[in-house]
């Protein structure tokens, strides 16, 4: 998540949850009904707590869709950050300037995580901005006596008690604070903080770790009226040099273990915020802000984590930034197939990749609904721009080049993008050194007034002189492909990638078109109103509220992850893919896919097993196993200009004709597939006439059974062994092969384990090089 540089102290305490345990209590409601009503309110997909009779029903409808107010079928959620406090001589965006009757959800920035493993927003003190500051010269920002501590909190709370549907969450984590934290005067400790409290210097869980500080998040949101947790962890993925710099040194540590820790921690803190609810008579929000980076979720694995979310926010901004040369838009919501990064990676070209461009949020978005209902994900907005300076190429900048070599001082980058400055980069950060870092960051109402020529009153309270001139002309353009605004000025080769209320407007569209749950916005003190007595813009609820009367009257979100009808039995059947290759050796893709026989009865061969994976990636997944793996149906084919037209490809994959899966048995196979996908879902296992459903997709409405009676378990009466037609190449005996080769031979498919040329599959032993992956 963006974030300006902190200076001053960072916030405060956990005050003492005895000492406000019964005012909080006494605003909750009555615990509500029993379990078999509460699983009717159960989200499509969520996990649910062994034995934990879980209040869902508190939060969610019969439909299993969140409950936000009559007004608000879709989210709106916004960050709203801690230092905006006017106390640094900056204008202040406080909990008073928030527009309540325009959102549904306030994620607080941010807590962290100390050094003791617990969330933390800092010392307590009359600095601290969440618990002990106040604005007693600022109207509506007056503290509520009631409540025993002040700041932040108090006033969100002073203004949900106006405003009940508007549910708050703590927000841990960031760029800035996810592997450390600012102490109370302002610097940075590199504590490691998720990456160390959730996995170990050797790769391992932490356990320990993650246990100490999911109880501490329970304590945390019970003592200050929060709904629920937010993780902002950047990122717990296998690619190197992933996140913030300042981390490397502990994060690329531990790659091989991130994803492990990532899940552990989401489980565990779905576990123990279930239980609270359970006590609590209400149940506690888990969301995550993710990544939308091709690249990043590619070390991300099948982001397992989304069956214990409430939601996902997908961070779909910063897709183009000084980081490197390629100007594009931050956060277009489509592709155009012009993508300058892309096209000089040879996305388009290569044809594994289907022509796909990844870097935009209609991509990110289908990424996660291959895993998830479209009502559980949430779209990212950025209320700031990204933007470059002596810009050659494009079209008015558009896919042009910006390269530099004069990069952020702490950046580990020796090339990098030539980001705008000054006047063009109000909302900058400070790197390593002290030293303005390049970027094009302004909150989208000085953009506005950069676009009017206007410098606003403001300007000297970032340094610049009140009679500060504007250079050259900053005329908006627009690409409706994209779905993309941008500021171009012409006199100095400035590109600033903007959002305004027609590209908003698109995008709110999008969302009810799709039934997808709604938007997260980063951060709400970007946002634009126009003050005519002033003449120039200044922090407003313009495009909160574009996107509040876009979703007012707008049909209820989408519920259900199957868009077609699935099975109401489901089996005790596992499937889970795994070891994944670390980093850049995962390309092509190519995890194991085991499958697990959970029942008391053996599975035949012939099994038939279908599942769904999302259209982010082309309809070319294969295995290397002999199981015939077959894309039998394909929502999209082809690139993607414009967005892609549906949502799954259909899987279709065999149990080998002489392999039964006995019970308490597994079977593996090697997965291939060319872009990243989420966890695939709505599986079905189809035997003895009948087909199920799978127990782990946790689909509403299915109940979990033994395969029925009659269903076939002895093996096959054909001998292994027994010539077939074949799809796969024949050996020959000139031919060199690699490891993880697949060849027909004898009528049975082999795969070959390493380099071999010369030895026949059949004559190499069960332990030799050509492994026998059964009949054809």
């Amino acid at each position: 998540m963006p974030s300006p540089t902190r200076t001053g102290a960072r916030p405060a305490l956990l005050a003492s949850a005895a000492a406000v345990a019964g005012l909080l209590l006494a605003a909750l409601p009555a615990s509500v009904s029993h379990a078999a009503d509460q699983e009717s309110c159960r989200p499509d997909g969520l996990y649910r707590t062994p034995g934990v009779d879980v209040p869902y029903c508190s939060v969610y409808d019969s439909a299993g869709r969140e409950k936000m107010g009559s007004d608000h079928q879709r989210r709106v959620i916004g960050y709203f950050t801690g230092w905006r406090t006017g106390k640094d001589g900056k204008p202040a965006y406080l909990a008073s300037d928030i527009p309540w009757d325009r959102i549904t959800h306030i994620n607080y920035a941010f807590a962290h995580v100390d050094k003791g493993n617990k969330i933390s927003v800092g010392p307590d003190g009359a600095t601290n901005p969440a618990t002990g500051m106040t604005w007693p010269d600022v109207a509506g920002a007056g503290m509520d006596p009631q409540l025993p501590y002040q700041g932040h909190f108090n006033l969100l709370n002073k203004f949900k008690k106006q405003h009940p549907d508007v549910k708050t969450l703590i927000s841990v984590g960031g760029w800035a604070e996810t592997g450390g934290y600012f102490d109370d005067a302002g610097n940075r400790v590199d504590s490691g903080g998720f990456y160390s409290m959730a996995t170990n210097a050797d790769g391992s869980v932490n356990q320990a770790g993650i246990d100490t500080f999911a109880e501490s998040a329970v304590d945390f949101i019970r003592t200050y009226g929060f709904n629920g947790v937010d993780i902002d962890y950047e990122y717990p993925t296998t690619m190197k040099d992933a996140g913030n710099p300042l981390d490397r040194s502990v994060a690329n540590a531990r790659r091989a273990g991130l994803v492990k820790g990532y899940a552990a921690l989401m489980k565990t803190l779905r576990e123990k915020l279930d239980r609270a609810g359970a006590a609590d008579g209400r149940h506690y929000l888990l969301t995550v802000a993710a990544p939308s980076s091709g690249y990043l979720l590619r070390g991300m694995e099948t982001f397992q984590v989304q069956k214990y979310l409430d939601y996902v926010n997908i961070m779909s901004y910063d897709l183009h930034g000084a980081w490197n040369e390629y100007v594009g838009p931050n956060a277009s919501l489509f592709d155009d197939g012009k993508d300058a990064e892309l096209a000089a990676a040879g996305v388009y070209t290569t044809s594994q990749y289907g022509g796909i461009g990844y870097l935009n949020t209609d991509w990110a978005y289908h990424y996660f609904r291959g895993s998830m209902p479209a009502g559980r994900i949430n779209i990212g907005l950025p209320y700031y721009t990204r933007g470059f300076k002596n810009v050659t190429g494009g079209t008015d900048g558009l896919w042009g080049r910006a390269p530099s070599t004069n990069c952020p001082a702490g950046s580990g980058l020796t090339k990098c993008g030539d980001g705008a400055t000054g006047i063009d980069n109000l909302w900058h950060d400070l790197d390593t050194a002290g030293k303005e870092s390049p970027a094009g960051s302004n909150p989208m109402w000085h953009a506005k007034n950069l676009e009017k020529g206007v410098v606003g009153d403001y300007v000297s309270d970032y340094g610049f002189p009140a009679d500060t001139k504007l250079t050259g002309t900053y005329a908006r353009k627009y690409d409706s492909t994209l779905v993309a605004p941008w500021l171009w000025n012409a006199e100095k080769k400035v590109f600033l990638s903007t959002e305004d209320e027609q590209s908003v407007r698109a995008k709110a569209d999008y969302v009810v078109d799709r039934g997808i749950g709604g938007t997260m916005v980063w951060e709400l003190a970007g946002d634009y109103g126009w003050n005519a007595a002033e003449g120039q813009y200044e922090p407003g609820s313009t495009l909160t509220t574009t996107m509040y009367e876009a979703f007012k009257s707008a049909p209820p979100y989408g519920a259900t992850r199957a868009t077609t009808d699935m099975p109401s039995e489901a089996l005790d059947v596992g499937v889970d893919f795994g070891q994944f290759p670390l980093g850049d050796s995962n390309y092509p893709i190519g995890p194991k896919l085991r499958i697990t026989n959970n029942t008391s009865t053996a599975l035949p061969g012939g099994t038939e097993f279908r599942f769904d994976y999302g259209a982010s990636a082309p309809g070319n997944a294969k295995d290397q196993s002999g199981w015939g793996t077959t894309v039998i149906r394909s929502d999209h084919t082809g690139g993607n200009v414009g967005g892609l037209k549906g949502d799954y490809h259909r899987v279709s994959l065999k149990l080998p004709a002489w392999q039964s899966l006995a019970p308490g048995a597994s079977v593996e196979l090697d997965f291939v597939y060319h872009l990243p996908v989420s966890t695939p879902s709505n599986w079905t296992a189809t035997f003895g006439g009948r087909t199920y459903a799978l127990a782990g997709d946790l689909a509403r409405g299915t109940t979990v059974v033994g395969p029925g009676p009659g269903t076939p378990t002895d093996p096959p009466t054909t001998p292994p062994g027994e010539p077939g037609d074949c799809a796969e190449p024949a050996w020959s005996a000139s031919t060199a092969y690699g490891g993880g080769s697949v060849v027909s031979h004898a009528g049975h498919v082999w795969k070959a384990q390493w380099w071999t040329r010369g030895e026949e599959p059949g004559t190499t032993g069960e332990w030799g090089v050509w492994r026998d992956q059964g009949a054809c």
